[in-house]
């Protein structure tokens, strides 16, 4: 196996042809579906497993999920295939089938020289350390297959059943964002997104304007839908008169919204208007408490969201695993990360573009106001981000005197050490935290303004260097 392969607790990802070939990733495939077939999760599953398996738009797509059916049938699972797909309807069909488990082929964000293995459990929760550790130490030992050969099947209703099921979430308003009639601009960037955006919101009576609304992987800019790549979904709500401008990411878990006059308003606000579209008011969460959860990197502006609507926050380490586990284990009513990835266990406990689009509609066709207005009504934030080399220095021992000396140079700061070190006051936060990808310390600020924020960035640097 090749050095530079990254490995994490939910899966592998690396540069197609480089890293990640065909051999590599039949070998994960078998890995994991050896360990379906041990039962080593909580009420694992016996041999005989199926899987689900889906893809993004990514040009190495098939060729991957050939080799994937290989590794899986090698070791006796059967296969239930959907296809072109957002990562949301695999975790979704895992459910429907009563699968044992699933894999997403997608690189999500990534450029388009890469792409990935997501492995998910029979929940529809992506795996977590122990499960992904046990797939690790199998694909190490790399046994070969077990003489049984599994089947694969065809599954071409997992769009659509998705679909049906977020029109029917408790929180979406359908009939009254129908009545508003809105121009809804969207790009999907040439990802997975662009069908099953497209009818969900021509299914909730906007008229669409798209770009690079073709599922053929051709990205046309940077996929992450961040603000400084989204000039051309700008451009195009302004020329269209839309309501608004949606972007979402080539497996269509993360949404980023760009108000009526172009510009994209941060990420961070896709969760924070999930929010209010699921509490404000009466806000039915059903035998769900109110509660928020959300990982330790973000904004503020959803804990007002969420204060605003009588409900508490709470954080979890980042990772989107952390805050599933933690929305389950809780009854929360909602949950997400400030990347735009929303999750409303009314339908799954997964980050979910579409709905993320329908809550988003709900909240604007209740409430009234433009998205500029939405925005503007509540409390401004800016964040500053910044890296810094590990070093040999900087193992977890050095990470230690780092933090105490955080801890000491701001002591009236309320204090997080669930992953890294996160200290807090009533409207500025800073996290430090080692990468979990790369051997970088991260350093992320959030301030009412960002000279703020960076100033809180730029001493935490300077108590690492010393440390």
């Amino acid at each position: 196996m090749t050095d530079t392969l990254m490995v994490g607790v939910s899966g592998v990802r690396g540069i197609v042809g480089k890293d990640l070939t065909a051999d590599v990733v039949t070998r994960w495939a078998r890995g994991f579906g050896r360990w379906l077939r041990e039962g080593t999760s909580a009420g694992g599953p016996g041999p005989g497993t199926s899987v689900v398996l889906g893809r993004d738009a990514r040009a190495s797509g098939p060729m991957f999920a050939a080799a994937v059916t290989a590794g899986l049938n090698s070791v006796g699972c059967d296969v239930i295939d959907i296809g072109l797909v957002p990562t949301p309807t695999v975790q979704l069909a895992v459910e429907h089938h009563r699968a044992g488990g699933g894999i997403a082929i997608t690189a999500s964000h990534n450029p388009i020289e890469w792409n990935a293995l997501k492995f998910i459990g029979p929940d529809g929760i992506f795996l977590d350390g122990i499960d992904g550790a046990r797939v690790q130490k199998l694909v190490a030992e790399d046994g070969q297959g077990l003489g049984t050969t599994g089947k694969v099947t065809r599954d071409e209703g997992a769009v659509e059943r998705h679909l049906e099921a977020v029109l029917r979430l408790p929180a979406v308003d359908v009939e009254r964002i129908r009545k508003q009639k809105l121009t809804v601009a969207l790009d999907t960037v040439r990802g997975a997104g662009g069908p099953v955006m497209r009818t969900l919101l021509e299914r909730l009576g906007c008229e669409v304007a798209g770009i690079n609304l073709e599922t053929d992987g051709h990205f046309p800019r940077a996929p992450e839908p961040i603000p400084e790549n989204l000039g051309g979904l700008s451009t195009l709500v302004t020329r269209a008169g839309a309501a608004l401008g949606i972007a979402v990411d080539p497996d269509v878990d993360r949404l980023a919204i760009v108000d009526e006059t172009g510009t994209p308003i941060g990420e961070d606000y896709t969760l924070a208007f999930a929010v209010r579209a699921v509490l404000a008011g009466t806000g039915e969460t059903g035998h769900r408490k109110r509660i928020v959860v959300c990982n330790l990197s973000t904004s503020l502006v959803v804990e007002d969201a969420a204060r605003d609507c009588g409900a508490e926050v709470v954080r979890t380490p980042v990772g989107e695993v952390h805050v599933a586990r933690t929305i389950v284990r809780l009854g929360a009513a909602i949950g997400g990360e400030g990347n735009g990835g929303v999750m409303y266990p009314a339908l799954h406990v997964g980050r979910d573009a579409p709905v993320a689009a329908a809550l988003l509609l709900t909240l604007l066709a209740r409430d009234g106001r433009r998205v500029s207005e939405l925005v503007g009504a509540a409390p401004r934030y800016a964040i500053v981000k910044a890296k810094a080399e590990r070093g040999t220095r900087k193992g977890e021992r050095g990470l230690e005197d780092v933090y105490a000396a955080l801890r000491k140079r701001f002591p009236e700061a309320s204090v997080d050490t669930q992953d890294g070190l996160r200290l807090a006051w009533r409207d500025r936060w800073l996290h430090v935290r080692p990468s979990n990808t790369e051997p970088i310390i991260r350093f992320i600020a959030e301030a009412p303004s960002g000279a703020g924020a960076k100033e809180l960035v730029d001493e935490a640097r300077r108590v690492c260097a010393a440390s």
